[in-house]
């Protein structure tokens, strides 16, 4: 099978964020049996190493520059463009980043591509890839947008949490292109692919008629292996792209509100914030006793493996966390919101327990300090995590659903 791979996030190397994990993964499976051509674009910091390691990795390697970004010399001309861009935007029922990021050259790539019938398949990975396909595509070659995650819903749940960082601008964004931009989108496609159950029913609030397959995250286990012992202690940490709207938010909640109740009852106990590029925002936390900001470090196995816990407080953001489901196969025992777990079974009846569920301040104080007082449970959790991920959250079970995505099967 011959597949055209479009992601406009250049996906190497495969700890940059989710996005760049979940793309990585899919085309080093696919690529074992097929030929896969990726066109991508260069990105802010992509290293020629970078490039030539991701080279191995498909059949060819397409690379285009990213679009340059408007520069104004003042105020006002700032402001105007500002305007033209929502217009547009509204315009077009197209968000702003996908119109920022779309490449004429790709487009033509893209085009000529299809009338000469040079692939079978065509993935979208990440809906910001949408924009190269024409509703008329799905007569001659199969269309697949791999989505990660609702936009609209992300958006709408970050307003409902008031964790936005530019409210005014997401209700009228909300409003005005994000429904229209999905359910629009939505018809070009042969399939469309969602992370999680939740996902799959925003798309089917907009779009009823269509078939839906959820296709969750996945853990490379070599790089997440199973720790050896348990540290002990009153440890906690966080993980993930520390830029993130929706990581800043668990942070600042964690920090503030839910670490200097625990520490009522553990004075030692630290909250260890452990990721790339922390804001200033994220940088202040550090003010508070017990708080430890990392920023991006060698290996995020390690500082896991040494961790009593993982906290996951998201309280927004939708699709599968793969911080959740990387520590679950380090063997950390997990705490998290009904975010945090999204798509996961970890509790209920007739299933094994793997993650303690907690949503609000005084939830996570009890479940944590159930942890930290039990040897026992912290075990538990510790081997039935692991075990749900290797059962159900490999790259190789993702990947090979893909595929038969792929294969029209």
């Amino acid at each position: 099978m011959r597949i055209l791979m479009l992601s406009s996030t250049f996906p190497y190397p495969p700890s940059r964020g989710g996005t760049e994990i979940r793309t990585f993964n899919l085309l080093k499976y696919l690529q074992q049996n097929h030929d896969v051509t990726l066109v991508t674009q260069y990105n802010k910091g992509v290293s020629d190493t970078e490039v030539a390691e991701l080279r191995k990795y498909v059949s060819e390697l397409l690379i285009f520059p990213l679009p340059p970004e408007p520069q104004s010399k003042n105020a006002i001309a700032k402001l105007l463009g500002k305007a033209g861009r929502f217009l547009e935007s509204v315009g077009k029922a197209t968000p702003p980043n996908v119109l920022y990021r779309y490449s004429p050259e790709i487009q033509a790539l893209v085009d000529s591509c299809v009338q000469a019938k040079k692939y079978d398949v065509i993935t979208c990975e990440h809906s910001v890839n949408e924009i190269y396909i024409r509703p008329e595509f799905r007569h001659s070659v199969t269309t697949v947008v791999d989505v990660h995650s609702s936009v609209y819903g992300w958006i709408r749940d970050h307003l409902e949490m008031g964790a936005a960082q530019n409210a005014v601008r997401d209700r009228l964004y909300l409003s005005l292109v994000l429904k229209r931009y999905e359910k629009r989108y939505c018809s070009k496609f042969s399939h469309i692919v969602v992370t999680t159950q939740d996902d799959r029913q925003e798309f089917l609030k907009l779009r009823p008629d269509i078939d839906i397959k959820v296709i969750a995250n996945g853990v490379d286990l070599e790089l997440f292996p199973h720790r050896c012992q348990d540290p002990g202690g009153h440890n906690l940490i966080f993980v993930g792209a520390m830029d993130a709207s929706h990581n800043i938010d668990a942070a600042n909640f964690f920090a503030m509100e839910v670490l200097p109740q625990l520490q009522q009852r553990y004075p030692d106990a630290t909250f260890s914030i452990v990721g790339a590029r922390p804001t200033p925002e994220i940088e202040n936390l550090k003010n508070i006793p017990g708080v430890i900001v990392t920023g991006r470090v060698a290996s995020m196995v390690d500082y896991l493996h040494q961790s009593t816990a993982c906290v996951v407080p998201l309280r927004t953001g939708f699709g599968i966390k793969n911080k959740t489901l990387e520590a679950m196969a380090a063997g950390v025992p997990v705490v998290a919101s009904d975010r945090g777990l999204e798509g996961l079974a970890v509790d209920g009846d007739n299933t094994a327990l793997a993650a303690l569920r907690a949503n609000k301040p005084a939830e996570y104080v009890d479940a944590i300090s159930q942890l930290f007082d039990n040897p026992q449970l912290r075990s538990q959790l510790s081997q039935n995590g692991r075990e749900l991920v290797e059962a159900e959250f490999t790259w190789d079970i993702a990947g090979m659903r893909y595929e038969q995505v792929c294969l029209n099967k």
